[in-house]
């Protein structure tokens, strides 16, 4: 017998929603990998003895890889079937975690989080691309466009939190083991139930125009890490021009190819290369407030991994339903105007951060409004972003699109806590440094004068009272910094609320009155 028509309907609906909780799975792993390493840097700086810029480049190198290839997998999802990448993506992605699990050296660690850089980003665009096509209905579409954010959201939160919970029993290499299980279980159910899905075009992958994207990014990113860390030099200063003149070079290529990598035109539309330059400052803002808000509870209260890591995830509460009221309120002011709201919230919640003291009214009720505020503000934004771009793309391009946003993801977190990063770590170097006992041995004041983090792994070794001193210096100090920080962030978020405003605004409609 036949099922009926509506029972069909119904039937399928269900299957998409099914669907879309697969997809959830490596997203929750991937956006949780940027953030799972924010516990775990004590231990790290303890065992490897990272520099402060190769602690930077352990945090961020992972984005900055992810992001040099969303495009180009994007793309080749496109072409190859979406679902086909994912799998592909996944089991690279268990190989470079239980790399990165075992790696003996600071240095061998960037290694390993770049390779997983290179498999993560087969696994974000895919995602975001099968929601575009599995849910053709626009209303339906928003709903998931709203899930797939939060989870991705969640998962930069949840990271913490599962990294604090390993931590507590387990070395550091623990919190890539547990990628393993989740791509492992991927691999086994979503041949079953996700749809393959590919551009009905064979577009060719311009291989050249990947080369160019990944060769500008990362020079430009080292020059501008180097420069903030150690001031003027000509190695960082050359290798920022190069990586500049290579970008112009890579924008040329794509305005004169017939399938670019990247849609240049597209992106001089003024809402549309808003909306992705909206969401660069969302993410830009976002992961260097998660930066330093673990640091503090870890370092500065002294919390241990696993108790830090629940403090952490107390906003989420409020995070949580930031996405389905900026839906909403969208549909009522428009997204605009919600989305500038959402900005001078997170503007708000940096102004709380810099009220921060460790004496006086309690630092870490402090520190959950604000942090709470913050991550509202921006999730509401990051929501509203997605949904407008992706709703507005060709199917047949949905991986592409989905890779432009995700470029501008994970660009624009890797650069919060590089440039966020080096401001903090430069105004802690500067304020730590007069104020740390004399006589320390070499090794222990160049630990503690570098990050507060190594002031801890040195205060380990050192006899009682000049590790009274280290702590008290190095708290102290970084408190300073986070306040300047914080600072720093709430004028961009202001400066951010009137880009907004001006660059999304609705076009007015003609008024048309009969002769």
């Amino acid at each position: 017998m036949s099922i009926s028509t509506p029972a069909a309907a119904k039937l399928a609906g269900r299957k998409e929603w099914i669907a879309l909780c697969i997809l959830c799975l490596p997203l929750m792993v991937v956006s949780m990998d940027v953030s799972v390493l924010f516990f775990a840097a004590p231990a790290i700086a303890a065992d490897l003895l990272p520099t402060a810029t190769q602690q930077l480049w352990i945090f961020d190198v992972y984005g900055f890889i992810l992001a040099g290839l969303l495009l180009t997998m994007g793309a080749v999802g496109d072409r190859i079937g979406r679902r086909r990448l994912l799998m592909i993506g996944s089991v690279g992605f268990a190989l470079s975690s239980l790399f990165a699990a075992y790696a003996q050296s600071a240095e061998t660690l960037i290694l390993a989080r770049g390779i997983l850089g290179i498999a993560g980003s087969t696994l974000m665009p895919s995602t975001l691309a099968l929601v575009r096509t599995m849910f053709q209905d626009p209303a339906q579409r928003t709903k998931a466009m709203a899930i797939w954010s939060a989870v991705m959201a969640g998962g930069v939160t949840v990271g913490p939190i599962i990294g604090g919970l390993l931590l507590d029993s387990f070395s550091w290499g623990s919190v890539f083991l547990i990628n393993i299980p989740a791509m492992v279980l991927l691999l086994i159910i979503a041949p079953f139930l996700l749809p393959e899905s590919r551009s009905t075009a064979k577009v060719k992958v311009d291989v050249f125009s990947s080369t160019l994207a990944l060769a500008a990014i990362l020079p430009v990113t080292y020059g501008v890490k180097t420069l903030a860390e150690d001031g003027w030099a000509i190695l960082p200063a050359a290798l920022l021009a190069a990586g500049l003149l290579i970008g112009i070079l890579f924008v040329r290529r794509q305005l004169t190819i017939s399938n670019p990598l990247l849609d240049i035109r597209a992106l001089m539309e003024r809402r549309t290369g808003g909306s992705i330059l909206v969401n660069f400052i969302a993410t830009f803002t976002l992961m260097a407030s998660s930066l330093i808000n673990t640091q503090f509870l870890q370092s500065v209260l002294g919390y241990s991994p696993f108790v830090a890591s629940l403090w952490s995830v107390a906003p989420s509460v409020v995070v949580g339903a930031a996405a389905p009221i900026a839906g909403k309120l969208s549909q009522i002011y428009g997204r605009p105007r919600v989305m500038a709201g959402g900005f001078l919230l997170s503007a708000v919640g940096f102004g709380v951060l810099t009220q921060v003291r460790l004496e006086g009214f309690s630092p870490l009720t402090v520190l959950l409004v604000g942090a709470a505020l913050v991550a509202a503000g921006i999730v509401s934004v990051m929501t509203l972003v997605t949904d407008y771009v992706v709703g507005v793309a060709p199917a047949d391009r949905a991986g592409a699109v989905g890779g432009l946003i995700e470029t501008s993801n994970e660009l624009g977190g890797a650069f919060g806590i590089a440039l966020l990063g080096c401001v903090l770590a430069a105004i802690y170097r500067h304020a730590v440094t007069p104020f740390l006992p004399s006589g320390l041995a070499p090794d222990a004041a160049q630990a503690a004068g570098q990050t507060i983090a190594g002031a801890s792994a040195a205060a380990l070794h050192l006899p009682a009272d000049a590790a009274a001193q280290v702590m008290k210096a190095s708290r102290e100090a970084f408190i300073t910094a986070m306040h300047a920080t914080c600072l720093i962030s709430a004028v961009i978020l202001l400066l951010a609320t009137a880009v907004t405003l001006v660059l999304l605004r609705e076009q007015k409609k003609a008024v048309h009155t009969a002769a």
